[in-house]
């Protein structure tokens, strides 16, 4: 525990500034398919805007099989969580243990919340992120280095990651590169809202990116409506709410669909 320890002692940090508690998590997964993949680890490091800093990781039966090739990455195969509890079992703790919290990860914007997301609504959980400040340390990364978290670990940190590709690890490591860019780049402001801002290049509304804010409005963000406010294609196409329901969508992106309809439909 003494080397996970000392990633928290980082050369060149700055001390976050919080407002609220910041999550810094990381997936181990079955794959990259974010709307049918599954969780097999999650571990989060919980920062407080005190600084006290806890650790907390899961190991996770995704009910499906684990293919090879992601347990050669991470190292997790189906005999490691044939016994653990699935995602239903755990989702309550893991809900009540983020909702208070702004989140970050590494790529996490476009893979690690989009595919937290699909698992709380296969559950019955709805997981609101619209108030929720999203920090992408791989946004930070790759807009001046362009390079890979154990590259990041070694580049700000001056230390070689160890244990790559276990969440726990790369969640340590991710929470110690943030604070180290912090320390390192003028353009950054250590407030939460933003690196929010700052690693989030458009304002999406869902999981799967289908839909963005245009004029402070949620307009379609692909297909033949991109562009087009959400309101007015319901209103002149209502079938394209039926195909877009039907469709291989991710369920957040149906979820935020359903709910602008409900809306409209109050209106």
């Amino acid at each position: 525990m003494k080397e996970q320890l000392d990633l928290f002692h980082s050369k060149g940090t700055t001390h976050l500034q919080l407002k609220r508690p910041l999550a810094v998590f990381d997936l181990e997964t079955t794959g990259v398919d974010f709307v049918k993949d599954r969780i097999v680890e999650m571990s989060v490091v919980m920062i407080t805007p005190e600084g006290e800093k806890t650790i907390k990781t899961y190991r996770i039966n995704p009910t499906i099989p684990i293919p090879i090739e992601a347990s050669q990455i991470h190292g997790i195969y189906d005999e490691d969580v044939i016994t653990c509890p699935t995602f239903k079992d755990l989702a309550q703790e893991i809900f009540d243990l983020l909702n208070p919290c702004d989140l970050a990860g590494f790529n996490s914007n476009r893979f690690d919340v989009p595919l937290l997301l699909e698992e709380f609504i296969r559950v019955g959980f709805s997981f609101s992120i619209d108030n929720r400040a999203l920090v992408d340390v791989h946004r930070i990364y790759t807009h001046f280095e362009k390079r890979t978290l154990e590259a990041a670990y070694q580049f700000y940190c001056d230390k070689t990651l160890a244990n790559a590709h276990s969440a726990e690890a790369d969640a340590l490591a991710t929470y110690q590169v943030l604070e180290a860019q912090l320390g390192k780049y003028d353009e950054l402001q250590n407030d939460i809202h933003f690196l929010h801002n700052f690693t989030n290049e458009e304002r999406f509304l869902d999981s799967g990116r289908r839909f963005v804010y245009l004029s402070g409005k949620p307009a379609f963000n692909f297909g033949k409506y991109k562009g087009k406010y959400v309101e007015d294609v319901l209103r002149t196409d209502p079938g394209y709410y039926n195909w877009m329901m039907g469709g291989d969508f991710a369920q957040h992106t149906k979820q935020k669909l359903m709910e602008m309809k409900e809306g409209l439909r109050k209106k």
